[in-house]
């Protein structure tokens, strides 16, 4: 039998309790806040708790993995979960996703190796692409160079401008999610204002009404940021992940931090330059993971009298001066994968 055999065949002998400690033991030796761990030790497993040991590992070692742990995720949760399972089961399927990787990676598995290391060719492409005109180094954070920023933003009168705007929107004028109407014209608004790339704007108004969002967003549940993100257009599934970072901090921007292209690469250059966290650039797609790394930083850098909207302006600032002028433009692409 192949070691890649016996590994895996080691990790199937295991109980349900013995498999999610050692799970668990893994997602502590990344930069994770404890409920991140916790969550992740539960939902992982939520096939193997409902459905049996058997049920678990025909999902995760399907060579159709996405197609056939979706199948599986969905009709458990219609069978065990009062809630939803149209809305759930991609935050299920996401947790599935990192304990197969995690599984395939402890064998050494040529295919999986193949596959993280395409990842990051992509990743050092971007970079590469990004940076090709000059060779930028950022200033360290600090107290001093944040309120800088922060100055510097309320002097730009086309943003502050734009913000309070869509604040009396969002606030003020259409603050629920209940009518089609008003979720229209806050989906419309930022994806005028922010160039967020949608072409049709009434299926994601639609999707959003569907969610029933309200009562997540004041409670800042950050799954709801996957939920809306994922739209089907013309029988296509779209990703509008930074549109649905926006749409939810428009509504609490202290619990729901905004992702863009500005923030992804001043994050991913300040972890190559200083090792604040350790984490591949992908993550910062995965918003609870990218809501993490946020924290850290913060922590990191000393910068905990700061609240996310104040770090997040911060970064925007600092990208958008010390990047080539030309990112922001070459990333708006990128931002909706």
């Amino acid at each position: 039998m192949a070691n890649s055999e016996i590994i895996l065949t080691r990790l199937q002998d295991m109980s349900l309790e013995q498999l999610r400690q050692q799970y668990k033991s893994y997602l502590n030796t990344f930069d994770l806040s404890g409920n991140t761990v916790a969550t992740a030790s539960v939902n992982t497993f939520y096939l193997f708790k409902h459905e049996g040991h058997d049920a678990f590992w025909n999902a995760v070692l399907s060579p159709d993995f996405e197609q056939e742990a979706r199948s599986v995720l969905h009709a458990a949760l219609a069978q065990h979960s009062s809630a939803n399972p149209d809305t759930q089961v991609s935050s299920y399927l996401s947790h599935l996703r990192r304990f197969r990787n995690y599984a395939f990676s402890m064998t050494g598995d040529e295919q999986y190796a193949v596959i993280m290391q395409a990842r990051e060719l992509q990743t050092a492409e971007k970079s590469k692409q990004s940076t090709r005109n000059a060779k930028i180094s950022l200033p360290r954070p600090s107290i001093s160079e944040v309120e800088y920023h922060l100055s510097v933003w309320d002097t730009l009168e086309d943003y502050s401008l734009q913000e309070q705007a869509l604040d009396k929107l969002f606030f003020q004028l259409c603050p629920e999610n209940t009518c089609i109407e008003d979720i229209l014209l806050k989906v419309s608004s930022l994806n005028d204002f922010y160039s967020t790339n949608i072409y049709s704007t009434f299926p994601v108004a639609k999707h959003i009404l569907a969610l029933k969002i309200d009562g997540r967003l004041k409670t800042g549940d950050l799954s709801l940021v996957e939920e809306i993100q994922k739209v089907s257009i013309k029988e296509s599934e779209i990703n509008f992940y930074s549109f649905a970072t926006k749409y939810c901090s428009h509504h609490n921007p202290l619990a729901f931090p905004i992702y863009d292209s500005y923030v992804d690469e001043v994050l991913f250059r300040f972890m190559q330059q200083d090792h604040f966290a350790k984490f591949y650039r992908y993550e910062l797609k995965d918003y609870q993971r990218f809501y993490d790394i946020l924290l850290t930083f913060r922590t990191f850098y000393g910068l905990e009298q700061y609240n996310l909207k104040e770090i997040d302006k911060y970064l925007w600032q600092l990208g958008k001066t010390h990047l080539p002028k030309d990112y922001g433009k070459k990333g708006k692409a990128a931002v909706e994968d």
